[in-house]
């Protein structure tokens, strides 16, 4: 067994070597070198536009075509046409909800819940201002900051086309059971449509097993540039009209892919995987058994002990990193709640950190969140204020008026030193 070393992690972020404590991470986290070194291979070597009968233009295409198949291995889509890249998780939502747009009519119902960030709740509220529709909302619990799942069902009785929600809160932390979730919305003939922007940079994620029909993340957010990638089912995309140009292909991605590309910023995806492989490879050996197969023995050399290569080693990958946070998670929980006047929103049961992410927010009696952000701050440590574009949920908590929340959000390269001294800190600007 190689136990985990995160010093050795962190030997792999060079922006962390600084006088300072990056805990801004759900808002995006610091860059791999080997997705740094991904952009500059492609943009010193490969640097071209699609489909040319030249040698750069030939290897463009090989990369991107790499980059596809690795977010394919990333989320187990059964094929690499299910991954769409673009700019970012909220464009290619705003993108593919004005294509499921022509398949509504007018009195369609759409489910959103409020523990959504609003990447996840605006672009269905622009589809049912243009459409007709109406939109179901979901509430939330507020005292543990849990999705209210009788208020879920009620919603599904009303059978909604469309039902969104999150994989993971990005502002209480909060896990949702998705897979759960996602049967009861098919079961009452909902399409799913899952933000998994903040659940990525924690844990595996298996889209088939799932069951999901639509699933966007960024790529900024898992240690790579700023890029968003997009799975959805093949049948589904191929039947889907796209919003593009003329010229451009009626295929899979591409059809969707409209324009010329960040390309490099899809080799630097490519590259932020490849480093989540090494995290498997490294640290990943007694994890092995957690990822069984769930296909024929037959079909792409796998056997019955779990998946092979690649895939098997991202899901290794974030297992470590799954069971690490669990550690900073405990930790964080504890410091917060010994500094006075604090009060965290979400879950706080330590007997409960699988149904969170190591992101926590709270407020602090008598203080303003922005000011306490920009005290912490002023001590090199990195947090956020605010409604961080979860606006649904600051409004259903009736925080919005007082400025938010304060948010701290670890991942496995921050360590509990870190934790211990912003601990430190915010007993200091809490006094």
């Amino acid at each position: 067994m190689n136990t985990y070393d995160v010093n050795l992690v962190r030997q792999q972020f060079p922006s962390l070597d600084r006088p300072a404590i990056f805990l801004d991470n759900p808002a995006g986290t610091q860059i791999a070198k080997p997705s740094l070194d991904r952009i500059n291979k492609y943009l010193l070597e490969n640097n071209a536009n699609h489909e040319g009968m030249f040698e750069t233009s030939r290897k463009s295409d090989e990369v991107l075509h790499e980059a596809h198949v690795a977010m394919a291995d990333f989320l187990n889509a059964s094929r690499p046409e299910e991954i769409i890249f673009g700019n970012n998780m909220t464009t290619l939502t705003l993108h593919i909800s004005r294509s499921l747009a022509r398949t509504l009519q007018a009195d369609d119902n759409i489910l959103v819940t409020r523990l959504d960030h609003d990447a996840n709740i605006a672009p269905w509220m622009l589809v049912a201002e243009d459409k007709g529709c109406n939109l179901l909302w979901v509430d939330i619990d507020v005292e543990d900051g849990t999705l209210d799942l009788d208020d879920f069902a009620r919603a599904l009785e009303k059978k909604p086309k469309i039902a969104a929600f999150g994989y993971a809160s990005n502002l209480l932390g909060t896990v949702n059971p998705v897979k759960k979730l996602t049967k009861m919305a098919h079961d009452a003939g909902a399409l799913v449509y899952v933000d998994a922007v903040q659940y990525a940079p924690h844990g595996p994620i298996d889209v088939q097993d799932i069951g999901c029909d639509f699933l966007a993340c960024s790529s900024y957010k898992f240690f790579g540039p700023h890029a968003g990638a997009l799975y959805g089912r093949y049948d589904l995309l191929n039947e889907l009209k796209a919003y593009k140009v003329r010229p451009a292909s009626n295929d899979l991605p591409y059809k969707f892919e409209t324009g010329t590309q960040n390309h490099e910023g899809i080799a630097g995806v490519l590259g932020a995987l490849e480093y989540l492989e090494w995290l498997g490879t490294r640290f990943g050996a007694d994890h092995a058994s957690t990822w069984k197969a769930r296909v024929d023995d037959r079909r792409e050399g796998r056997n019955e002990a779990g998946f092979t290569g690649r895939k098997l080693e991202l899901k290794k990958g974030m297992s470590v990193m799954r069971a690490y946070e669990a550690e900073l998670s405990k930790k964080l929980i504890g410091i917060v709640e010994s500094a006075p006047g604090t009060r965290i929103y979400g879950i706080t049961d330590l007997n409960r950190l699988d149904e969170r992410v190591p992101t926590v927010s709270f407020t602090v009696d008598g203080k303003d969140p922005e000011q306490l952000a920009d005290a912490i701050g002023r001590e090199n440590i990195y947090v956020w204020n605010g409604h961080n574009y979860a606006l649904a949920i600051v409004e259903r908590l009736g925080l919005l008026e007082a400025g938010g929340m304060i948010r701290v959000g670890p991942v496995h390269y921050n360590t509990l030193d870190e934790l211990e001294k912003f601990g430190e800190v915010l007993k200091k600007v809490t006094k």
